[in-house]
C-alpha cells in the first residue's frame, strides 16, 4: 500500500510541512481531500448520456408501456407515494419512483399482503423514471414502468447497497441462513402469486436453495429466475398490460419449476467455462448484437407536455 497512488499526495504534504508554514500544510491536505473525493465520485464520462434522466415529470398522455424492458419508455406514468400500507420507498432523490398504473396497483396490493403475512412493511427501491427510458446509471431495464426492486431486509441505514445484508454467503456460494429466512421466503412467494408478475430475478444461490428446500407446492418457483447479483434485493417484472399494444413481452417461461440449470451462474461453473475457453483454439467472436433503439413513439413521449 506504500506505493499506492492515493498515498503519494499525503507523503508530499508531509514532506512540505514545516513549523513555519502550518497554513500551507492545511491547504495541501484540503486539496488532497478534494482530489480523493473526485476520484470516488463517478465521472460524467462514466454515466450514460440519456435525455430520459433529465425529465422531471410524467407526460400528459394515456398510460402505456412502449417497447421492450431494456429499450422503451413510459407514457402517462403514475408516482408511487413515499409510504403506503405495507410499503416504504427509499432513495427518492433518484426520481425513480414512477410506474405504469398496473405496477403501482401491484405494489399497493403487495405491501398490504406483506404486512398482513409478515407484520412488517417492505422497502421499495427503483421503479422507473418519470417517462421511463434508459437511466444514467444502474439499470439497463426498468424502462417501461413494469419493473421494481424490492429489498430483502430493513436496515436503518439505506443510502447504499452495502447497508443491506446479502442473503448469500459468497465464500460458500450458498444462502446465508442468518439473513435469508421465513420472511424472505414469504416476500418471494407473495409476489410470485400475483397473476401480473412475469418473472422475479434473484441470485442463483437463492434459486438453488429454493429448489432444494421447497416442498410439494412448487408451481410458483417457475417465476423465480436466477440472475447476476440480486442477493440483497429481488427484481419483480410484470407482464405487458392489455392497454399497451406496443409493449414487448419476454418469451414465455419454459414449463416446469425452473430448477436444475441455475448453477450456470455459479463462480465454479464460470471459472470452468473460462478454463475450457483457454484450452480451445481461439474462435472468432460473433459480432456483438446491438440493442434495438426505442420505438419511434418514444420520441413523442419524451417531448410531450408534462402533466399538470
Amino acid at each position: 500500500m506504500r506505493n499506492h497512488p492515493t498515498n503519494r499526495p499525503f507523503s508530499l504534504c508531509a514532506q512540505r510541512r514545516s513549523p513555519a508554514a502550518p497554513e500551507h500544510h492545511g491547504r495541501c491536505l484540503a486539496l488532497v481531500a478534494l482530489a480523493l473525493i473526485s476520484l470516488a465520485l463517478p465521472s460524467a464520462a462514466s454515466a450514460r448520456r440519456t435525455p430520459w434522466a433529465k425529465v422531471d415529470g410524467p407526460s400528459a398522455q394515456t398510460p402505456a408501456a412502449i417497447g421492450g424492458y431494456a429499450g422503451g419508455c413510459l407514457a402517462g406514468a403514475e408516482a408511487l407515494p413515499e409510504r403506503g400500507e405495507g410499503f416504504e420507498t427509499i432513495r427518492r432523490w433518484r426520481k425513480r419512483y414512477y410506474g405504469h398504473p398496473r405496477l403501482i396497483a401491484f405494489l399497493r396490493w403487495y405491501g398490504a399482503e406483506v404486512l398482513r403475512e409478515t407484520g412488517k412493511a417492505v422497502l421499495v427501491g427503483d421503479l422507473s423514471q418519470a417517462r421511463g427510458g434508459l437511466m444514467a446509471s444502474g439499470h439497463r431495464s426498468h424502462q417501461l414502468g413494469l419493473d421494481a426492486d424490492l429489498w430483502f431486509t430493513r436496515p436503518k441505514q439505506r443510502k447504499r447497497d452495502a447497508h443491506f445484508k446479502s442473503c448469500v454467503d459468497r465464500e460458500r456460494d450458498t444462502v446465508d441462513p442468518r439473513v435469508f429466512g421465513e420472511r424472505q421466503l414469504a416476500l418471494l412467494k407473495i409476489a410470485a402469486a400475483h397473476p401480473d408478475v412475469a418473472r422475479i430475478f434473484v441470485h442463483w444461490a437463492i434459486k438453488h436453495h429454493l429448489c432444494a428446500s421447497v416442498g410439494a407446492d412448487r408451481g410458483w418457483l417457475r417465476k423465480i429466475r436466477p440472475w447476476w447479483g440480486h442477493d440483497r434485493h429481488f427484481h419483480v417484472r410484470l407482464r405487458c398490460p392489455e392497454d399497451s399494444p406496443d409493449c414487448r413481452d419476454q418469451a414465455p417461461l419454459p414449463p416446469g419449476d425452473g430448477c436444475g440449470t441455475e448453477t450456470w451462474f455459479s463462480a465454479a461453473e464460470v471459472a470452468a467455462r473460462k478454463a475450457a475457453a483457454r484450452k480451445s483454439p481461439p474462435a472468432k467472436r460473433p459480432p456483438r448484437k446491438r440493442r434495438p433503439p426505442p420505438p419511434k413513439r418514444c420520441k413523442q413521449v419524451l417531448t410531450a407536455r408534462p402533466r399538470r
